[in-house]
């Protein structure tokens, strides 16, 4: 696992510093004109107050801007094509659902296709496995054989896909995502993608302060775009076995997802619900109505 060109803490930084900077400058332009109006980006919180969905995709630009920036070769630009179709499928989900006939869950979504309806969620499944497939084919440099070739890329562009799913799942919360995001980049941050750690945290910088106080959501758009991120980076960066490893994690979580709240499973975990709630505004008082 050779390293990138431009890897190390200057890549880093430069990734940070242009991950935060296109966070900010384009959550500027969105503010001054959203696309088809401001109440088309607003949506209801978990509170029952409304909140911005322009923060998706401020992030997301900001996250192909860091990588880009950040410089290295083709494990770069595949990360870029990845992270930049999670989000662009991910915004027509959440803007163009049809709330009347909602389908909920990736099984829900993969039953309409099996049934021959193509929800806005079951094109993003499909417009998100095809880029993650591109980026992987883009991003995945060849060792060995063509067959072997053929399955690192097949199991990198699973992995990128996975994982935008999974953020997405996550983000149910404040923070949440943004914190789970920050920490399952951080454990690649001394390895071969590890400057895009830098780009993680320098878009999380900027969105986290209206994040956690409930005006802003990243909503599908921008959690997808985190998730394929991070996706690319154990991709990109991690041997066979590991990435294998990740890959069934993130399967394995996703089934549980159909199963199982994560809301409630943090909630009855004491140390997670401390670090899901650090930063968050306090739960509402006794016999106030948050759901």
């Amino acid at each position: 696992m050779g390293r990138l060109t431009g890897s190390g803490p200057w890549a880093s930084l430069r990734g940070a510093a242009a991950a935060a900077a296109g966070t900010a400058l384009a959550r500027r332009a969105l503010e001054t004109d959203p696309p088809g109006g401001a109440a088309r980006w607003t949506r209801t919180n978990h509170r029952g107050e409304p909140v911005s969905m322009l923060e998706g995709p401020s992030v997301a630009a900001g996250l192909v801007a860091g990588t880009l920036a950040a410089g290295g070769g083709r494990e770069r630009l595949g990360t870029a094509v990845a992270t930049a179709g999670a989000a662009a499928f991910g915004l027509v989900d959440d803007l163009a659902e049809d709330t009347s006939t909602r389908v909920k869950g990736l099984r829900g979504h993969l039953g309409a296709l099996a049934e021959g309806r193509l929800t806005t969620g079951g094109l993003k499944v499909l417009g998100i496995g095809a880029t993650a497939l591109a980026g992987a084919a883009i991003g995945t440099r060849r060792r060995g054989g063509l067959a072997g070739h053929l399955v690192d890329v097949a199991v990198n562009g699973a992995l990128i896909a996975g994982t935008a799913n999974l953020l997405n799942l996550l983000d149910l919360r404040p923070g949440r995502a943004l914190k789970a995001s920050a920490a399952l980049s951080l454990p690649v941050a001394a390895g071969a993608t590890g400057a895009t750690t830098g780009v993680v945290l320098g878009a999380g910088a900027v969105a986290a302060p209206g994040d956690l106080a409930e005006r802003d959501m990243l909503g599908d758009g921008g959690a997808n775009a985190l998730g394929a991120l991070v996706g690319a980076q154990w991709a990109f960066g991690a041997p066979r076995a590991v990435r294998l490893a990740a890959l069934a994690s993130v399967v394995g979580l996703t089934l549980a997802s159909e199963r199982v709240s994560f809301s409630a499973v943090i909630e009855r975990t004491p140390w997670l619900r401390r670090a899901d709630g650090w930063g968050r505004r306090p739960a509402a008082a006794p016999g106030t109505p948050e759901e």
